[in-house]
């Protein structure tokens, strides 16, 4: 199967879809699949059970990006979009390092851009939006170094380790997104 990629000036990202997903499922082992998805055991167990509960429902999909480094040709992570409501032309967010030895270097700054501009341009999305913990500054000057305005705080949103902790919301609209 041929990925569709997008190039950054360090980085590949490579486009997966409910239907990657499928065909890599339907035919990579777990070693294969460990090495195509740059995840130890525990990660493809966690990403094994991700693609069995299902990628799509009847109204959202997801479209996300590999995060691959041009000069090694290793995974470093995802960024990309789940929650996507096509027929409201919003989507949430989701972007991740699976190594903090790959932080602090701009990666994400730099696969965030592209990955902006694809959703409001390609996927054409109106709004944008993400979630983060209260906590996570990092994340937070990413998405204003992007124009995300915070809108407000979704109380005990989510729960971590039997633990119901906040989410912030932020989001960006097509009309103040800089083309």
């Amino acid at each position: 199967m041929e990925f569709e990629e997008h190039t950054t000036p360090r980085l590949r990202l490579r486009k997966l879809t409910p239907e990657s997903y499928t065909h890599i499922y339907a035919t990579m082992d777990d070693a294969q699949l460990m090495d195509f998805l740059g995840v130890d055991a525990e990660g493809l167990q966690k990403e094994k059970a991700k693609f069995t509960g299902g990628l799509t429902t009847h109204r959202t999909s997801i479209l996300t990006f590999q995060v691959v480094n041009k000069a090694t040709g290793t995974v470093m992570g995802m960024c990309g979009y789940h929650n996507w409501y096509a027929v409201h032309s919003r989507a949430e967010l989701g972007y991740h390092l699976t190594s903090d030895a790959y932080k602090q270097q701009g990666f994400m700054t730099e696969a965030l851009a592209a990955v902006i501009s694809y959703g409001f341009n390609q996927m054409r999305l109106n709004r944008i939006e993400a979630l983060i913990a209260p906590q996570n500054t990092p994340s937070r000057r990413l998405l204003e170094r992007y124009g995300f305005t915070k809108e407000g705080v979704l109380r005990q949103h989510y729960c971590v380790d039997g633990i119901l902790e906040d989410s912030v919301l932020y989001a960006l609209l097509k009309n103040e997104y800089l083309l």
